[in-house]
């Protein structure tokens, strides 16, 4: 697969809709982690990202205005205890609380699919990191086939021993469109250009179509000792 530069594939499309990137910093030290949310409607633009322990929730900028919360709010990270567990919705919790019962990052997965909002049928896409033994991870999608609600298709990708200055970008919708074009494929590999978790905020957030974007999360992980540091942007401040 060829290597693709991070800001201009986030960049490509209007409306990638949410969007995890997973990686390592170009020093092999750390692990980087992106999480974003888009919005069209005034519903989904009316989020913020708020810290949570040692994750992050969404929660409604101005919350007279909030509409249906079922698929808006909710916990897109979480961590327990050298994994790092980042998704689109509250399957968060279903994966932090199956793997806490002993399944795997996978396994947790069987019992979700894809959103219940047709004519969209929205990915639910995933991913997890491992710190404990070196540095492994993995991610997913659950998504309609071809738009059919009695079909879920269910991708999982692992990857071991990631290479320095790479990543892997997966998200929900191909681009614009009604209904919204489910993402197709495997997670694209993309760079990670930068150690520093501030420039590494900025690139992503200033490559999001100005529009759309709602709100961005953004860590490093210290594979060696497993302290992070942690980056929120709020459109809405």
């Amino acid at each position: 697969m060829i290597l693709k530069d991070l800001k201009e594939e986030i960049g490509s499309t209007s409306y990638p809709g949410r969007g995890i990137v997973i990686g390592r910093t170009p020093d092999g030290k750390k692990a980087a982690i992106a999480y974003f949310i888009m919005g069209r409607s005034q519903n989904s633009r009316n989020r913020v990202f708020v810290t949570e322990g040692e994750g992050i929730r969404t929660e409604a900028f101005d919350p007279s205005k909030l509409e249906d919360p079922s698929l808006i709010i909710y916990a897109p990270v979480r961590v327990l205890g050298s994994d790092t567990i980042v998704t689109n919705g509250d399957q968060t919790d279903t994966i932090y609380e199956n793997m806490e019962q002993g399944d795997t990052f996978e396994e947790s997965l069987r019992c979700r699919e894809f959103e219940p909002d047709a004519p969209n049928f929205t990915p639910r896409i995933s991913g997890i990191v491992h710190t404990e033994a070196g540095y492994t991870y993995e991610m997913s999608i659950l998504k309609s086939d071809n738009g059919d609600p009695d079909q879920c298709l269910r991708f999982t990708f692992s990857y071991d021993n990631p290479k320095a200055a790479e990543g892997h970008f997966i998200h929900t919708y191909m681009g614009d469109g009604n209904p919204l074009p489910s993402y197709e494929g495997e997670p694209t590999r993309v760079t990670i250009p930068t150690n520093d978790l501030n420039e590494f905020t900025d690139a992503i957030w200033n490559s999001l179509n100005e529009e759309n974007k709602v709100s961005l999360f953004t860590r490093f992980i210290d594979i060696e000792t497993g302290k992070y540091e942690t980056k929120i942007v709020n459109k809405n401040q």
